[in-house]
């Protein structure tokens, strides 16, 4: 593909109003930001996010067997993260080539798949702070709706509404050829599109970041009300581990929107010349934030690892079960029964335990 006179059309059209565009950034800053640093950063992100999430998968499905809504939360949750991870091979070949050589349809896809992992990664995270918010202030109501049948059920209508939301962005992002390469941009409808580009950014900060925010802040100071008066180490400990995720989805995505708002609304920000460069710099800003949002992919497994008391012990099962048992089975020593017998032993007696999260 260096030829790029060879290139296919792809059935692309070139006859969008340039007012509808949003257009590319030229910045010489951010063409060596995105060619050099953002292919071997979403190459890590891809690698050790799709381990991690996967492994926050098996643990959930195949030792926690999805007992609790809270499982149910973290497992969807999980696969938000997986979403964007499954694209980011696509945008750093995209990146590296400057050059979107995968067609109008996998625009679309991939553009929507972006928005419904941070739409879907936001609402999770919103009702794993309910999850909390019942469990510890109104226990004795929790036990009547904390059920698995109510997790599921709030997790498929939060799954329609995320792709209800992000039909904008499957339906406005296309290919445009420019000059000798391919882009993958979004085209705003010809008439009034500086409104919709404005709608559509508040949209996403109000519903993935606004809202949310009041949400969980209400709710985790009622918890911390209820948390101060009691002292039960568990219900601390699980209120502890769902508070780093909510405060960790923040930092992480919080930067990148109020760039995003920066950058959609700078007319009014900031002011113009030719030596400022105002433009360039809030562009490098948004892409800057933006890998560092898509970094956190990978990073709620390390959270379990670290605060997931059962996580852990989980994973070490699963890794002596799938790992260490089969090498003991070729020691002379024969000593693996042992091993299998202390597995199930422990699988056994957590098995039994109630719990309000990892």
């Amino acid at each position: 593909m260096d030829d790029y006179s060879t290139m296919p059309d792809y059935g692309i059209t070139t006859t969008f109003d340039d007012t509808s565009i949003e257009q590319p950034v030229t910045d010489k800053n951010v063409k060596g930001f995105t060619s050099y640093f953002v292919p071997p950063l979403y190459s890590l992100v891809f690698i050790f996010g799709l381990l991690g999430n996967s492994l926050v998968v098996l643990i959930l499905i195949r030792y926690k067997k999805l007992k609790s809504m809270t499982d149910i939360y973290l497992l969807n949750l999980a696969i938000s993260d997986l979403l964007f991870i499954i694209s980011l091979p696509f945008w750093a070949h995209y990146a590296t080539r400057e050059c979107f050589v995968f067609g109008d349809a996998m625009c679309k896809i991939l553009s929507g798949v972006y928005c419904v992992g941070f739409y879907s990664g936001s609402f999770f995270i919103i009702l794993l702070t309910i999850d909390r918010y019942l469990a510890i202030v109104h226990a004795v109501f929790a036990l009547k709706a904390r059920t698995i049948t109510y997790g599921t059920l709030t997790s498929v209508v939060t799954w329609v509404v995320v792709l209800l939301a992000s039909v904008p962005e499957f339906v406005f992002h296309h290919v445009q050829k420019a000059k000798e390469t391919y882009e993958c941009i979004i085209h705003y409808p010809s008439e009034n599109g500086k409104v919709w580009k404005q709608f559509l950014t508040l949209m996403k900060f109000i519903l993935g970041l606004a809202i949310p925010a009041v949400i969980i802040i209400f709710c985790y100071l009622r918890i911390i009300m209820i948390l101060i008066k009691g002292r039960n180490r568990r219900k601390q400990k699980a209120f502890k581990l769902i508070a780093v995720i909510m405060v960790v989805f923040f930092l992480f995505w919080m930067p990148y929107n109020i760039a995003l708002l920066l950058r959609t609304f700078q007319d009014s920000f900031f002011s113009f010349n030719s030596e400022n460069n105002v433009e360039g710099k809030v562009a490098f800003g948004v892409e800057v934030t933006r890998v560092i949002a898509l970094i956190h992919c990978c990073i709620n497994p390390v959270i379990y690892a670290f605060l997931g008391e059962k996580f852990r012990k989980y994973t070490s099962i699963f890794f002596q079960k799938c790992l260490l048992a089969p090498l003991c089975r070729l020691c002379p020593g024969r000593n693996y029964p042992i091993l299998e017998r202390s597995i199930s032993s422990y699988i056994s007696s957590t098995e039994h335990e109630i719990s309000i999260g990892l």
